[in-house]
């Protein structure tokens, strides 16, 4: 990773003449403003200032303006706060709003939950965990999704028939309790669901894993019974 000096302001694209400029724009790297370490734009959440000088998150990276980025993780954006880091990026006074971090966080669940309705929409989503057994059985699966407030026995199935299925090495995602994954499907609860292979599974492994590394999750499947 390449450091970079700590008043040094973050850009949307390298620098021209930049030794860096084409491996940037290839692996789209930016720079965090609190590490001041240069990572994949996937592994950062992008800032912008709006009209009133007040710092927002801008997940879908459309905002007009010049973006400031952070480590996708709460201790990162504690760290920029701290060190006035997005004020110094800016060049200009800049306020943080109270509840920066608990904002981003919803706005990481809900987009989440939002592509798992796009996956249920595209036929791809199987809800339920007997339907996702059946599923198993019959044709390539992605990956599972598990609620995080999953019980004990229904993870401990969900495991024993990975198992036994040969399919242990088969992601099982977690990120959303179960009402937020009903409320985005169109159910009272949801539990657990499989995604089958297809167009969606990089967006939802891609949006989970996001969520994953800012609940401090090194693996989103990563999940201790």
């Amino acid at each position: 990773m390449i450091a970079a000096p700590a008043n040094d302001p973050p850009l949307d694209e390298p620098r021209e003449g930049s030794p860096n400029r084409e491996l940037g724009k290839a692996k789209s790297e930016r720079r965090c403003i609190a590490t001041g370490e240069s990572q994949p734009k996937t592994a950062l959440i992008r800032f912008v200032l709006g009209p009133d000088g007040t710092i927002g998150p801008d997940l879908a990276e459309k905002l007009p303006g010049r973006g400031i980025w952070v480590t996708g993780t709460q201790e990162a954006l504690d760290q920029a706060i701290a060190k006035k880091a997005f004020a110094r990026a800016a060049k200009q006074q800049v306020t943080v709003p109270e509840g920066l971090a608990d904002l981003v966080k919803r706005l990481l669940e809900a987009r989440a939950a939002e592509t798992l309705g796009l996956a249920r929409r595209s036929g791809e989503l199987i809800m339920g965990l007997e339907r996702a057994f059946e599923t198993l059985d019959r044709e390539p699966v992605a990956l599972m999704i598990e609620a995080v407030d999953a019980g004990r026995d229904g993870a401990r199935r969900l495991r024993a028939k990975l198992k036994a299925a040969d399919l242990n090495d088969l992601p099982v995602i977690r990120g959303l309790s179960s009402a937020q994954m009903g409320l985005a499907l169109g159910r009272s609860n949801v539990v657990h669901a499989a995604l089958k292979t297809g167009r969606m599974q990089e967006k939802v492994l891609a949006d989970f894993a996001r969520l994953a590394a800012w609940n401090d999750q090194t693996d989103p499947g990563d999940v201790k019974e």
